[in-house]
């Protein structure tokens, strides 16, 4: 079987997207209005993330496609910061990758669901997802999303200029001697982080669950929305506990330059959608 260029076969999968979409508005469908969530425990955790890591390993080739981009974007942001002086926004667009990260993951989560029901898979089902009749409903929730990753950039920069701005650090050096020697690079560094966690905990309670259930059984983006803020209040300690786990292995995955995002990324997006089938049903 030859072997086509990756570009051009994107290209293809956007067309028919458009046709697909088109054709799923005259088809009839009967979707659920609410979705059941169950309560979990740790023990589901432990459960997703050895299903997570199952899935990796049964094919790991099929990811060096998808994820080479995250090690590009690091070796892109270390050159911004040489050669533009945007240290201050380092920390915020590293830690940002979490608050986008369900939409970076929708077409691994297709790959699961095919691997799931038995389907062979390979990277280019990745990009099913645009061939699917709730697309719309995805790029809704990939909206909210972006739209909390450039909410938290903005607020990230507007705090530096509050306390050690406005003017740019002359090195990555001096601004970490800014930040751990001054009275306001703590109050930058406290009251930055608190801001990160408050970005984090709303990422983490609107999409644990919601671009699973829209590519699972079709429902509107809202309903999603509502089932991963009910799965969220149900199970409050499994949820915290799984997103500290994510917080964690992505944060080692960073280093260095996001090297270790090629492997953790897909790890924790197969394992996301084992958690989905955990928390929600029928």
């Amino acid at each position: 079987m030859a072997i086509r260029n990756p570009l051009v076969w994107t290209w293809e999968q956007v067309r028919l997207a458009a046709v697909t979409v088109e054709e799923a508005g005259h088809g009839d469908r009967v979707v659920p209005e609410r979705l059941v969530v169950r309560r979990i425990g740790l023990a589901d955790i432990r459960f997703a993330l050895a299903k997570g890591l199952e899935d990796f390993n049964a094919d790991p080739t099929h990811y060096l496609f998808l994820c080479a981009l995250y090690p590009l974007v690091g070796l892109i942001m270390a050159r911004l910061i040489s050669g533009y002086g945007i240290v201050p926004l380092l920390f915020p667009l590293v830690s940002g990758f979490a608050l986008i990260g369900p939409i970076a993951a929708v077409g691994i989560y297709e790959m699961s669901r095919r691997r799931e029901a038995g389907e062979e898979v390979s990277w280019t089902d990745a990009f099913r997802v645009l061939q699917s009749p709730v697309i719309w409903e995805v790029v809704k929730l990939a909206a909210m999303f972006a739209a909390i990753f450039i909410l938290w950039v903005l607020a990230a920069d507007l705090l530096y200029r509050v306390t050690l701005g406005p003017d740019q650090p002359q090195s990555a050096g001096g601004f970490l001697h800014d930040v751990f020697t001054t009275g306001p690079g703590w109050a930058l560094l406290i009251v930055g982080n608190a801001l990160g966690f408050l970005f984090a905990l709303l990422t983490l309670v609107l999409g644990t669950v919601c671009f699973q259930a829209v590519l699972d059984h079709q429902v509107s983006a809202e309903i999603a929305i509502r089932t991963s803020i009910r799965a969220a209040w149900l199970n409050p300690g499994p949820i915290a506990a799984w997103g500290l786990t994510v917080a964690v292995i992505l944060a080692i995955g960073s280093i260095p330059i996001l090297l270790g995002l090629a492997v953790a990324f897909p790890v924790l997006s197969h394992a996301s959608w084992h958690l989905y089938r955990r928390l929600v049903t029928v």
